[in-house]
């Protein structure tokens, strides 16, 4: 048996646009225990509080975002990453055109 090849992403950014009008949600791996989606932000686009059930990590590939979790405001740029426990209420704002990796862990 031989074992399975690995996944290869070459550029998020291209696999992710930013589209006038509307977030972009695009999954671009779900693996055993992992999911990777890359969300494309239009400045000035809010997401508001929301919770996921899973443990996040959130890193901004480009642009310039503004995270909020219980009443804690970070400026994410690209090289930041935020941990964020399950269940955790966040909301994001896009200060410019951004993409953020959002990878949703176990489960």
């Amino acid at each position: 048996m031989s074992e399975p090849a690995p996944k290869v992403l070459d550029d998020l950014l291209a696999l992710a646009p930013v589209e006038e009008g509307k977030l972009g949600h695009h999954t671009v791996l779900d693996a055993d225990g992992v999911r990777v989606i890359v969300l494309a932000f239009e400045q000035g686009h809010v997401l508001k509080e929301h919770r996921a059930p899973r443990a996040l990590l959130l890193q901004a590939l480009d642009g310039h975002l503004r995270l909020t979790a219980v009443g804690q405001t970070v400026d994410l740029r690209p090289g930041g990453l935020v941990h964020l426990p399950p269940s955790m209420p966040h909301a994001v704002e896009a200060v410019a055109d951004s993409r953020l990796s959002l990878t949703l862990l176990g489960g």
